[in-house]
């Protein structure tokens, strides 16, 4: 299972002093990316080549708050759902071992037409 150490900046936090709601979902595309990178898979790069990988839903249940200074942890594993979906199955974990979030993110490969694709780099990655 792929981790990454995060830690929560004051200025994300809102008025009633835990992390904004939206704020978790750039912590989970961060983990996306770099369990990506880590594997081989450049994000950046295959935009550029015209293959896009996009999310197609998400799912959040929040269980517990992250506010100012809180360490944490991103964990990421890969999924296939049915034959075109890919599921990113997250999780938020405080330093402490407190659960904070789990997450389902469904994503698509798009080719450059646009349509929907097996991408064989995220297949080699749920075979490991």
């Amino acid at each position: 299972m792929f981790k990454v150490q995060m830690q929560v900046r004051d200025y994300e936090c809102d008025l009633q002093g835990v992390v904004n709601n939206a704020v978790y979902q750039h912590y989970l595309e961060h983990a996306r990316h770099q369990f990506l990178l880590s594997k081989g898979v450049d994000f950046a790069a295959l935009a550029q080549e015209g293959i896009h990988l996009m999310l197609a839903s998400i799912c959040l249940q929040f269980k517990a708050s992250l506010r100012p200074g809180d360490s944490f942890e991103v964990s990421v594993q890969l999924q296939k759902q049915g034959r075109l979906k890919y599921v990113f199955v997250q999780s938020i974990v405080k330093a402490d071992g407190t659960l904070a979030l789990q997450a389902e993110a469904v994503g698509v490969a798009l080719s450059k037409q646009g349509r929907p694709m097996q991408f064989e780099q995220l297949e080699a990655l749920i075979s490991e």
